[in-house]
């Protein structure tokens, strides 16, 4: 079954929504829009999105901004090293009246779930999360329970501390659509930061998104149009992470620097991220532009560095980049 063809005046909401999106958001964020651009494109694209940087770069103040453009059920879970799997998903309570157990349900079950600081919690709770995240579902006793639509995970971490701190699994890691590294503002930004004395979250914004709205943007964006040569080619990207099919230029062996590549759940993910970017440029088709603009955001975290990589300073942004590079376009 072919897919039906997208109007212009759909194309031109979309546009316009994700324009009013950065606007709302730029009157209490400076100088963070590809944080909103990802997260925004994560909503879309029906994924979660890990937010990486040191503290004091608005990873905060940016979630609770874009909850408030989305008009979504919000609920923020502080991350700690005693953090239970019962306080994240729920849990049975015994109620002495009726002598019954009654099911508590925990602050996972919203619409948008702000994971402060994800890697303090320790294994259990990160199995747990796994589960909400993966499978939109939750398990309290012996029932199984499905969690709100749209369900989305805003997580962030902060690389730099390390004691009290868990390393993500690498499943979970892979679960997350998108990871996005928060960068430190520009001197210029910085004046504008300093200016407001820290009052950005007091600035009213409008909301902008709705459940509606939402479910309109992701129709439109099962009829984007992808050609053959342009899934080959995420193909091709995905794969060349992969050591055995690593390629090289000359001295620029990047096999060496990978000890493993990213699944083909990167693809996908890769697939759908260019087709939010084309939507929200206004057009009903995805160009290898769309692949490279989002390709950083989709597989940083799902390439594990070697050894020589990290004695060499070779990051998996460069890795990527280089990859961009060496692999022919369509």
């Amino acid at each position: 079954m072919e897919k039906a063809e997208i109007n212009e005046e759909d194309l031109k909401e979309c546009r316009e929504i994700a324009e009013k999106c950065r606007a709302e958001a730029a009157k209490r964020l400076v100088g963070q829009g590809q944080v909103i651009d990802g997260i925004l494109t994560a909503m879309v694209a029906g994924g979660h999105i890990l937010l990486e940087g040191v503290p004091g770069l608005a990873k905060t103040l940016a979630v609770r901004t874009f909850a408030e453009l989305s008009g979504l059920d919000f609920k923020r879970i502080q991350f700690t090293p005693d953090l239970l799997p019962a306080d994240l998903t729920g849990t049975l309570m015994y109620e002495q009246n009726s002598g019954r157990f009654s099911v508590h349900k925990g602050p996972v079950f919203t619409n948008v779930v702000f994971a402060d600081e994800i890697n303090r919690a320790p294994a259990k709770v990160q199995s747990a999360l796994l589960e909400s995240m993966a499978e939109r579902q939750v398990t309290i006793g012996e029932t199984t329970y499905k969690l709100p639509d749209p369900f989305f995970v805003l997580a962030t971490q902060n690389p730099i501390e390390q004691e009290g701190t868990y390393n993500l699994p690498e499943a979970e890691l892979d679960r997350f659509l998108m990871k996005i590294v928060v960068p430190y503002p520009t001197a210029s930004e910085e004046i504008e930061i300093v200016k407001t004395c820290g009052g950005a979250i007091s600035v009213p914004v409008n909301q902008v998104f709705s459940q509606q709205i939402l479910r309109k943007c992701r129709t439109l964006l099962e009829r984007i149009v992808c050609d053959e040569k342009i899934v080959e080619y995420i193909v091709s990207i995905v794969n060349v992470t992969r050591p055995t099919n690593s390629i090289s230029a000359g001295k620029d062996d990047i096999s060496k620097y990978i000890d493993y590549g990213a699944s083909p759940r990167a693809g996908i993910a890769l697939l759908q991220c260019a087709k939010v970017q084309a939507l929200f440029s206004g057009r009903s088709f995805v160009l290898p532009d769309d692949i490279k603009a989002v390709a950083k955001n989709v597989l940083r975290h799902r390439l594990v560095l070697s050894y020589e990589a990290a004695a060499s300073n070779v990051s998996a942004d460069d890795i990527i980049e280089k990859i961009l590079e060496l692999t022919p376009l369509p």
